[in-house]
């Protein structure tokens, strides 16, 4: 049996107490004469066990204290206490506290809320006294709106709290009101420590950014006040739960409000004390420090680690229950965390391929005169020499992420020995560049894949064009159409050297339509090299594609003609673009059907035996009048793209050369990374009459 002592009284005197008391409503002279009788039953026990066995001195004990009217007795209360504490007063059960309760709650979120607003608005209106004069009216209009309107919902708060006042509660009632009085208890604790957490790491975090990033006075005011966001949840959180626990406590008692005071005051000064050491010491030690910030993050870890251990250990003694397993809520709460940190995990930006990308040397090849027209969008490549390579890769698919290191690796590979072995004058990718598909490449970042590529190019030194395929900007990616377009032209020509990306595009569907002029020495036309996007999907379904849209096939035909009446004559011209058009299904079922309305040049179109959609052509569902515009003008003699992965026929049909890429693809189609027939390149050469010819450049006959 456990030592007794005045603050804990014997276990089996206690149990025997709190059951008879079980029937009684809660009400603070109910918990103080519970306090009492436990008290003066445990002295009495002291006395009788004297040289006694406990088994008998207990069975004595209730033998003459066996009533709560013989305990409140001993206790000096009056004989018929215990049936007043029963029945003086109608107990609130379960159901209407419960109702009582939720209205208060609405109203701490909402009073809540709104003070954080006004506190949101407070940090603005501090940067704004100096940086902008003018918006402070504004700022404090806000601060007096948001405190305004959170004075309704407390009001009605204060309201039902002083309607509570002096309520019994059955037991129950006083169960539910003491678990709620422990959730809050715990949650205000913890809410201190993320609180001073959050805004130390905040501020030394973003004061790194200003003293060791090199950002000037004014730019760090404005990001500091703008990221300020991020300290408004652990004060909201603060707030909501001092005030849900002030809701619980006006009904009912802590078990040690006194004690409890001390353990909010230790975690505060915990806190503030580990915070300050750990901000002096990367003060002392910013010298030797890449990125100071670091440790904070460092320190945060460990903050959490002493935190959970006092929440197990020390907290005990101020709760009902310190620990309280709910499966299903940890089940969520871990789902949630699983699924936040696995998306954030994947939209990383990684660099795993830069050191092979770093080995990357200049291939060698042709000089030609380059030039951009910031007016046209057009770029103008003069040659210097009468033929003219064009290597025509497609969906390369590089993840970006650990997962995919090793596949990656090898497209890059791959890449530089078709540009090694054919030596190009320009690089067309017809799309894919990247695959920010989630669990397939453990990546949802579609800018690493590109920056590496266009690091990839530019260290080789040939100068690079591309178009959007249906995954350069999936859904979940990184980046959308417009931050990846703004990627690119980063990295484009003014910057690069070599990626041939245009500043300005027409306004017409697409993330990217563009025209290169491929011009003689003498600036004669030679040929345009139209790249047009062929878009990704429809809003009508999953994995739907979409098509060239009427709006780009006019664009296409403007262009054509400009070009003609500028050199007097038709102009030859090529179009590259990702998803095939439906003529090239159409001639592929007349080829395999033997007809001479096709002429077959190279390559096989097996179809999609990777087994994803068993199409023979992964064309869309909707007809494009691209192929039909082509015919019409008698310009464009090719036509290239990409997509299918397996498929790289090239055939003639209707006059028009209809060329698939032989892909480069490790990572996409399931078991392509094994499969060698389809990966490769094509070589196409461009003569000084317009005249062209490709081949085909299997990888596994060049490694």
């Amino acid at each position: 049996m456990a030592k007794k002592t005045d603050t804990d009284p014997n276990r089996k005197i206690k149990a025997i107490v709190a059951m008879l008391f079980d029937d009684i409503p809660y009400s603070e002279e109910v918990v103080s004469a519970q306090d009492k009788i436990m008290h003066a039953l445990d002295a009495e026990f002291g006395k009788i066990k004297e040289g006694r066995h406990e088994d008998e001195a207990l069975e004595e004990l209730f033998g003459k204290y066996g009533k709560l009217s013989q305990m409140a007795e001993l206790a000096g209360y009056p004989a018929d206490s215990a049936e007043k504490w029963r029945g003086e007063t109608q107990a609130v059960d379960i159901s209407p506290l419960k109702k009582e309760l939720w209205k208060q709650r609405k109203s701490v979120y909402l009073s809540s809320a709104f003070a954080v607003f006004a506190l949101l608005q407070v940090f603005w209106l501090i940067y704004n006294i100096t940086a902008k004069p003018v918006a402070v009216i504004g700022n404090v209009c806000f601060i007096a709106i948001d405190l305004f309107i959170a004075s309704f919902p407390f009001r009605k708060y204060l309201a039902i709290e002083k309607a509570a006042q002096n309520n019994k509660y059955d037991t129950d009632s006083y169960k539910y009101l003491r678990k709620r009085s422990d959730k809050y208890a715990k949650r205000l604790l913890n809410g201190i420590a993320l609180l001073f957490a959050v805004v130390f790491v905040f501020v030394v975090v973003e004061l790194s950014f200003y003293f060791f990033g090199n950002s000037k006075s004014a730019e760090f005011s404005e990001n500091f006040f703008n990221n300020s966001i991020v300290i408004e949840m652990p004060v909201f959180l603060l707030v909501k739960n001092i005030l849900c626990l002030r809701m619980i406590r006006r009904r009912i008692n802590l078990p040690d409000k006194a004690n409890y005071k001390k353990h909010i005051i230790g975690v505060t000064v915990f806190s503030v004390v580990y915070w300050l050491a750990v901000t002096a010491f990367t003060v002392i030690k910013s010298k030797d420090i890449a990125y100071p910030g670091n440790i904070f993050i460092i320190a945060g870890i460990f903050f959490g680690l002493l935190v959970l251990v006092y929440d197990l250990t020390l907290r005990k003694k101020i709760t009902f229950r310190n620990i309280v397993i709910n499966k299903p809520r940890i089940a969520v709460y871990v789902a949630a965390a699983v699924a936040v940190g696995g998306f954030t995990f994947l939209q990383q930006d990684t660099w795993y391929t830069q050191n092979y990308i770093n080995s990357v040397p200049v291939v060698e090849h042709n000089i030609h005169k380059i030039e951009y027209n910031d007016d046209t969008g057009v770029y103008t490549i003069t040659k210097s020499t009468d033929d003219f390579k064009i290597l025509h890769l497609t969906d390369i698919h590089i993840g970006g992420s650990l997962y995919s290191y090793r596949k990656d690796m090898k497209a890059l590979k791959a890449c530089y020995a078709e540009i090694a072995y054919t030596h190009p004058d320009l690089v067309v990718v017809t799309g894919d560049l990247c695959f920010p598909l989630g669990i397939m490449s453990m990546s949802l970042n579609n800018t690493a894949p590109v920056g590496q590529f266009a690091a990839f190019m530019r260290n080789t030194g040939i100068p690079w064009a591309f178009t959007y395929g249906n995954h350069d900007t999936e859904s979940l990616a990184s980046a959308n159409k417009q931050e990846l377009n703004d990627v690119y032209k980063s990295l484009s020509f003014k910057t690069s050297g070599t990626l041939l990306y245009p500043y300005k595009q027409p306004d017409v569907m697409g993330r990217n339509n563009q025209l290169i002029e491929l011009r003689n020495s003498d600036g004669t036309l030679n040929m345009g090299l139209f790249l047009i996007d062929s878009n990704a999907y429809t809003d009508e379904g999953i994995n739907v594609y979409d098509y060239i849209h009427d709006d780009q096939v006019d664009w296409y035909a403007d262009e054509v003609r400009r070009m003609n009446d500028e050199a007097g004559h038709t102009v030859n011209s090529m179009v590259f673009f990702h998803i095939p058009l439906q003529e090239y299904r159409t001639a592929t079922e007349l080829y395999l059907d033997g007809s001479d309305e096709v002429k077959y040049f190279y390559g096989e179109n097996p179809g999609d035996h990777g087994g994803v959609t068993n199409d023979l052509v992964c064309c869309s569902d909707y007809p494009s009048k691209m192929f039909d515009t082509a015919l019409e003008l008698g310009s464009t003699t090719g036509f290239f793209c990409g997509h299918d992965h397996y498929n790289n026929a090239s055939i003639a049909y209707k006059g028009i050369r209809l060329t698939y890429g032989m892909s480069i693809d490790y990572l996409a189609m399931p078991g392509i990374e094994k499969e060698t027939k389809q990966r490769g390149a094509e070589l196409i050469t461009i003569h000084a009459d317009s005249s062209w010819e490709s081949e085909q450049i299997p990888l596994d006959s060049i490694t």
